[in-house]
């Protein structure tokens, strides 16, 4: 059974730039309480007018043109988000009409900071079953929408964006077939803790804020996500050790860096540290941070990465992959 791989990477952020500084000024904190608790900088906050699809079409028609496709070509569209607003038509169904895309399957997918790897897990399964040649898979958030301005514990994490990425088949009977575990996308981990489904949230009907609590966050992805890390690279027959770089979900610097030391990583191992410059971007975190490692060029041509997503449900995704 052929796989499939990420052929391109695209990305979008919004040009407003919401500082630390800015912040202390709308709720009691400071740039100092923020790095130090989170670690990061800035993040971006799309304006009013902007809206999820936007962000997301942007980004995958990055993706699309650097791909070298057609929009016909395109057989799956979809997008992993939590703060739509449209529910009908779905925001990919909007992506698919704004990009020529004439015929694709198109779907929204709501596993909350875990959707782009659960979503690109879905589409890399339709691939490898025949479903379609090539897919685009998108990550897009204005998390900016669902936030309590007045909540200095949650406001200060949040930021808006989108990432995508194309994947396509890989693999025939030539070499195997196995192209899609060894040289591409690898087989995915993924689940969910229901016990702990309250600990990430949007609360509320129509309205809906962001929270969570985030020492039982933090203490559940320190402690229980190094093993699926390695579960998921020896699924693609490698180590730790043999990563290129490590892309997790981007929720803040202080998870990001205890959940990487655990997996003891060589020095030459690249970790995402995104969040710095973008915040929290739920959905869009993994996809925005890895198009841009890919696109600074400081990701090798070829070389395998982790990506590895948590967040509502508590659930997670994560799988190994080839850098485009």
């Amino acid at each position: 059974m052929p796989g499939s791989r990420i052929t391109a990477l695209g990305h979008y952020q919004p040009s407003r730039v919401l500082t630390n500084d800015d912040l202390a000024g709308m709720v009691d904190t400071s740039d100092a309480w923020i790095r130090r608790r989170t670690g990061i900088a800035t993040r971006r906050i799309a304006a009013d007018t902007e809206t999820v699809t936007d962000m997301a079409a942007a980004a995958a028609a990055k993706a699309l043109a650097a791909s070298g496709l057609q929009p016909r070509d395109i057989g799956l569209v979809t997008v992993a988000t939590c703060t739509a607003v449209d529910r009908c038509p779905s925001t990919a169904a909007q992506v698919a009409g704004r990009l020529g895309i004439p015929a694709a399957v198109a779907y929204d997918l709501n596993n909350g900071c875990a959707g782009f790897c659960t979503a690109l897990a879905a589409a890399d399964h339709s691939l490898r079953a025949g479903a379609a040649r090539h897919a685009l898979v998108i990550g897009a958030e204005k998390m900016s929408a669902v936030t309590d301005w007045s909540d200095r514990g949650t406001c200060v994490l949040l930021g808006d964006g989108a990432g995508a990425a194309v994947i396509s088949v890989s693999g025939d009977e030539r070499d195997g077939g196995n192209a899609g575990e060894r040289d591409g996308i690898g087989p995915v981990v993924w689940g969910s803790d229901p016990t702990r489904s309250d600990a990430v949230r949007l609360a509320g009907d129509w309205h809906p804020r962001f929270a969570q609590e985030g020492q039982t966050v933090f203490r559940w992805a320190t402690g229980e996500l190094p093993a699926i890390a390695r579960e998921a690279c020896r699924r693609a027959g490698i180590t730790p050790a043999d990563l290129a770089g490590v892309v997790t979900h981007q929720a803040n610097l202080r998870t990001i860096e205890a959940l990487t030391r655990h997996l003891d990583l060589p020095e030459h191992v690249l970790i995402a540290k995104d969040v710095v410059d973008s915040g929290n971007t739920s959905a869009a975190s993994v996809p925005l941070a890895l198009s841009k490692l890919t696109e600074s060029g400081r990701l090798p041509q070829g070389g395998p990465v982790l990506l590895l997503a948590f967040g509502g449900g508590l659930s997670w995704a994560g799988q190994v992959v080839t850098c485009p």
